[in-house]
């Protein structure tokens, strides 16, 4: 028994530490926002479905991404995000959305019993720390499309690409880095859909007034179409 205690003590030092696990979170955002000024209610603003984002092959799991080279994806051993990327984006989507205030009578994310006027979905094609370069930095990569939900018809289209110095070379620094450069694009994001929102809008209210030849009135919220069929 002797014998085997130095070894057992040796084991138990060798021991690999458990992993850490990391959130992509709205508080840069809330910091960065303090004059937002918050959401009203008017029944002449349009509702925005939010689709959960989709991810890219190889950022679709908890593993955090890093590079070393082109094309070759590496995940660091012992550090991973506590959700998919895509997963954690959902509700950070809504609520940057809403920050901005006034550009949409309510922002839901699906799935939802509600039915909307206009869908917003969106595609991590990139998050990934990057080591190719002195210091290392975390490249934010996401793709939105604002579709009209009546009408089928994309409204806008987008690529959002935003890139962040890490403040240290260990992961837990480009998890910093990548929080950052999520809520930049999140800030844009959101600007992008109340600028569709507000165009959407003017375009509706140029249709021209029922009559009663037969066409029918269909309000839709932001405005009101006309359904000659």
């Amino acid at each position: 028994m002797l014998a085997l205690a130095p070894g057992c003590s040796a084991l138990r030092q060798t021991a690999a530490p458990p992993p850490g696990f990391y959130s992509l979170d709205d508080a840069h955002l809330e910091a960065r926002s303090p004059s937002a000024s918050p959401a009203t209610f008017s029944i002449d603003k349009p509702t925005l479905i939010v689709n959960p984002p989709h991810a890219a092959s190889g950022f679709d799991s908890q593993r955090i991404i890093y590079v070393r080279e082109p094309h070759k994806l590496e995940y660091f051993a012992r550090s991973e995000w506590v959700d998919t990327p895509a997963r954690m984006l959902a509700p950070l989507i809504v609520s940057a959305v809403e920050t901005r205030g006034g550009a949409f009578r309510a922002v839901l994310l699906t799935p939802s019993a509600a039915t909307g006027d206009l869908r917003l979905d969106t595609e991590i094609t990139r998050l990934q720390h990057d080591f190719t370069s002195q210091p290392s930095r975390v490249r934010f990569t996401l793709r939105a499309n604002l579709v009209d939900n009546r009408s089928r018809r994309v409204l806008a289209l987008h690529e959002f690409d935003e890139t962040v110095a890490a403040a240290s070379e260990t992961p837990y620094g480009g998890v910093i880095a990548a929080n950052l450069a999520v809520q930049t694009v999140l800030e844009q994001l959101a600007r992008f859909c109340a600028d569709a929102a507000a165009n959407w809008h003017r375009s509706g209210a140029e249709a021209p007034k029922a009559t009663e030849d037969g066409a029918t009135f269909s309000p839709t919220g932001a405005n009101s179409r006309i359904d000659t069929r």
